[in-house]
């Protein structure tokens, strides 16, 4: 369903951002569409301190000889895909130079070269990604308006399967991707779907990825029980507080007992 919605809105308006919590298969779902359209590609995370001259290039050596475009320019140049993962931690001055890429101009000025214009690829598109903006995700911040309203689609991202809701498809990949029977499958994605509710009415600081669901099943069908695979793939990635640990605990052995 994802996949549809995004592929839409890139047809129709070529940007657009995907916002939800981590584990929500955002990242997936841009790999997928770039995979199933044929394009390549350019993936920058905002949250690394990525310096101006990556993403948009600089002289090397001496003089004004060699000049290497970066990520952005390049992506201007040859089209694809740029995915800016966690964009609300993006540092202003990119986010900037952004905005005459993202409007009617559909260009940008290369400043460091002698502000040459790069015409956008006419088969150029943009998707950004974000967690909600919130104390639990240290270092976002709301999004600049400018940049914001340039993104033409907004689609929400949430777990499979959260509460009472549970998701045979999310059963179905853990079967698929494990071998795994899929009545432990079941166990598993409803001891999730527990996890994730609380992780959204505030108990606990984490809820468990698909693929963290998939790390634990695969243990499992390595020959490990499961409150002890879950000690290593659910557990132990949770937090370092041995409280929220012990929470964790309590709930896992809700599905599958005391037993190891």
């Amino acid at each position: 369903m994802y996949v549809q919605r995004v592929m839409r809105a890139l047809y129709h308006f070529k940007q657009c951002a995907l916002v939800g919590p981590s584990g929500t298969g955002k990242t997936h779902v841009v790999y997928l569409v770039a995979k199933i359209a044929g394009l390549p590609l350019w993936e920058i995370n905002c949250s690394l301190q990525t310096s101006v001259y990556d993403l948009f290039g600089r002289f090397v050596g001496l003089g004004k000889e060699n000049w290497v475009d970066g990520l952005i320019v390049s992506w201007c140049r040859y089209g694809g895909i740029l995915y800016l993962d966690e964009a609300n931690m993006m540092k202003q001055d990119v986010a900037t130079r952004l905005n005459p890429l993202l409007d009617t101009r559909g260009h940008l000025v290369l400043a460091e070269k002698d502000n040459e214009i790069i015409p956008r690829h006419k088969y150029g598109y943009v998707i950004i990604s974000m967690n909600p903006y919130s104390i639990e995700f240290a270092g976002t911040k709301p999004l600049n308006v400018a940049f914001r309203r340039r993104m033409s689609v907004w689609i929400n991202f949430d777990y499979l399967s959260v509460g009472s809701k549970i998701s045979t498809e999310e059963i179905n990949l853990i079967c698929e991707r494990t071998k795994i029977q899929r009545d432990l499958a079941e166990k598993i994605v409803r001891a999730a779907a527990e996890l994730r509710r609380r992780y959204k009415s505030g108990d606990l600081p984490y809820a468990p990825s698909v693929g963290d669901l998939i790390n634990w099943a695969t243990l499992i069908a390595d020959g490990s029980p499961p409150l002890v695979s879950a000690e290593e793939t659910i557990v132990g990635v949770s937090t370092d507080d041995v409280e929220v640990q012990n929470s964790i605990r309590a709930i896992l052995r809700m599905f599958f007992g005391s037993s190891n």
